[in-house]
C-alpha cells in the first residue's frame, strides 16, 4: 500500500460513488452552495437597484464580480468561521473582490440584508436545483414501473401477508401499488418545489427597517430575480418551508424503501421471482463466488433509511427562539444537503434496479404451488359459503388445510376425499375454484386505475414543463 498516493478526502467524497450519482452530488456540494450564496448577493443588489436604493451600474458591477469571483468554498467557509456561517465569508470575499473593481460598488454589497437572509435564500436555490434532479429521476422511475405494471398485469404470483403466502395476485398489481405510491410522492414533491421555495429577506429582526419604505417591493423583486416564491413575511424562525421539503422527501424515501424491500425479498434464492441484471463486477461478493446480490436495491434501501432521522432534525430545528435562532438554524444546513443527497441517491439506485430487473414469471407461477393448493383455501371457502354457511365452510377448510400440511398431500386430494365437500362441489368445480387465475377479484380494474392515475400525472407534468 506504500505506493498509493497520499490523498486526503472527506468521508462524503469517499463514499459518494456508492450512494450518490455525480449530477446529484454536484447540486449540493460546496461549489453549489457558494454559487447560490453569490447568486443571492447579486440578486439583492439588482433588486435594490430596481427600486432606486443602489445605482444600477454599481449593481451590475456586483453581479459581474459575483460571477467571476475565484474564491473556493473552503476559503469562504474559513472566512465565515468567526461569525458562524458561510454567508458572512461570502460577504467578506465578495466585498474585497468588488472593491478591486469599484470602491463605490463595494459599499453596496449585502446592503440591508442579514447573513440568514442570504443563507436561507441559498438553501432554497440549492433545494430548487436538487429537487429538480430528484423529480426527473422519479419520473423515469415511475415510467419504468408503469411498463412493468402493463407487461405483468396477468403474471400470476403469490400475494404475501405477514411474510406468508396469502392469496394469488399478479406482479402487475404489485407494481401498480408501487406506481401509485410513487405518483403520490412525486406530486407532493413537485407541489413543495413549486410553492414552498421562497426567498428570505427580512434584515436583522424581520422588519426590513434598513430598506426604509421600499422593503416589501425590494423583497418581491429579490425573489423574482432568483425565480423563487415571495414570502408574505420573513421566515427567520418559521421553519415550515424546510420541514415541508423534508416531509416530502420522507414520502419519496419511504416509497423507495418499500419497493426496494419487496425486490430484496423476491430476489432471495428460495423465492427467486425477480433478479437484478448483472454487469461485470456488480452484485458479487468478496468471498463467495456464487452470490448474486441485488445490490442496487440494497443501496436504495440503505440511502432511504437515512432520511427519517434527517427529517427529524429539521423538525426539531423548528423550536427556535424569538426572531433569530441560536443553534437550531445552524443545524439545518448540512442536514438539508444530506437529506437531498440521501433521498436522491435512493431514487437513483432504485431506478437502476428496476431498469435492470428480470421478472421470472415461471418461478412466480411455480411459487403458487408451494403450499400444495392451500393458497386457494379462501376461494373454496367462498364457494362453499352459499351451501354450508360462512362459519361452517371456514372451519371445514381450516381443518382440511391443516390436514394437507400435516400429511404433505395436496388440498385437491383432501377436497375430493371429504364427504361434505363431495355433497357441495364436483371434481370439475373443485378444479375451477383451485385455479389461481379465477380468484383475482378486481385486479384488472385496479391496475387500469393505477395506470390511468400515472398517465394523468405524466401528462400534467409534461404540460407544466411545456414539453
Amino acid at each position: 500500500m506504500s505506493d498509493l498516493p497520499d490523498v486526503r478526502v472527506s468521508s462524503q467524497d469517499f463514499l459518494a460513488p456508492i450512494f450518490t450519482p455525480p449530477r446529484l452530488l454536484a447540486a449540493v456540494d460546496g461549489t453549489a452552495w457558494l454559487r447560490a450564496l453569490l447568486a443571492a448577493e447579486a440578486a439583492l443588489a439588482r433588486a435594490e437597484a430596481a427600486h432606486g436604493l443602489v445605482p444600477a451600474h454599481l449593481a451590475a458591477v456586483i453581479t459581474e464580480c459575483a460571477r467571476d469571483i475565484r474564491a473556493t468554498p473552503e476559503q469562504v467557509a474559513l472566512l465565515g468561521k468567526g461569525v458562524g456561517n458561510p454567508a458572512a465569508g461570502v460577504v467578506i470575499a465578495l466585498t474585497e473582490h468588488v472593491a478591486a473593481s469599484s470602491d463605490e460598488a463595494a459599499k453596496y454589497v449585502h446592503l440591508g440584508a442579514t447573513s440568514q437572509d442570504i443563507m436561507d435564500t441559498a438553501a432554497m436555490l440549492v433545494a430548487q436545483e436538487t429537487l429538480g434532479v430528484i423529480t426527473d429521476e422519479l419520473a423515469s422511475l415511475a415510467a419504468r414501473i408503469a411498463v412493468l405494471t402493463r407487461e405483468h398485469a396477468a403474471s400470476l404470483m403469490a400475494g404475501r401477508t405477514l411474510l406468508q403466502q396469502a392469496l394469488p395476485i399478479t406482479f402487475g398489481l404489485k407494481a401498480a401499488g408501487w406506481l401509485t405510491s410513487l405518483v403520490e410522492a412525486a406530486e407532493e414533491l413537485e407541489r413543495v418545489r413549486s410553492t414552498q421555495l421562497a426567498a428570505q429577506l427580512g434584515g436583522a429582526v424581520g422588519t426590513l427597517a434598513s430598506l426604509g419604505d421600499r422593503g416589501l417591493d425590494i423583497a418581491a423583486s429579490f425573489a423574482s430575480e432568483l425565480g423563487l416564491q415571495s414570502a408574505d413575511v420573513p421566515w427567520h424562525t418559521d421553519r415550515t418551508r424546510l420541514v415541508r421539503i423534508g416531509n416530502a422527501l420522507a414520502l419519496v424515501a419511504g416509497t423507495v424503501g418499500k419497493i426496494a424491500t419487496d425486490i430484496l425479498l423476491l430476489a432471495q434464492p428460495e423465492i427467486a421471482e425477480v433478479a437484478e441484471g448483472l454487469e461485470p463486477g456488480a452484485g458479487g461478493s468478496s468471498t463467495m463466488p456464487h452470490k448474486r446480490n441485488p445490490i442496487r436495491a440494497v443501496v436504495a434501501k440503505a440511502a432511504a433509511q437515512r432520511v427519517p432521522p434527517l427529517v427529524m432534525t429539521l423538525q426539531l430545528a423548528m423550536f427556535q427562539e424569538h426572531e433569530r435562532a441560536a443553534g437550531s438554524w445552524h443545524s439545518e444546513w448540512q442536514t438539508l444537503s444530506d437529506l437531498l443527497v440521501a433521498s436522491g441517491g435512493a431514487v437513483h439506485a432504485l431506478l437502476d434496479a428496476v431498469e435492470n430487473l428480470h421478472v421470472d414469471v415461471v418461478a412466480m407461477r411455480a411459487g403458487l404451488d408451494v403450499s400444495r393448493g392451500q393458497l386457494m383455501a379462501e376461494a373454496v371457502t367462498t364457494r362453499l359459503t352459499a351451501v354450508l354457511g360462512r362459519m361452517q365452510a371456514h372451519h371445514l377448510m381450516q381443518r382440511l388445510s391443516r390436514r394437507t400440511a400435516a400429511r404433505g398431500t395436496w388440498l385437491r386430494d383432501e377436497l375430493l376425499a371429504d364427504k361434505t365437500i363431495a355433497g357441495a362441489l364436483d371434481e370439475q368445480e373443485i378444479d375451477e375454484v383451485l385455479d389461481p387465475a379465477t380468484y383475482l377479484g378486481s385486479t384488472a380494474a385496479l391496475i387500469a386505475r393505477a395506470l390511468e392515475r400515472y398517465e394523468n400525472h405524466r401528462s400534467g407534468r409534461e404540460l407544466a414543463s411545456g414539453s
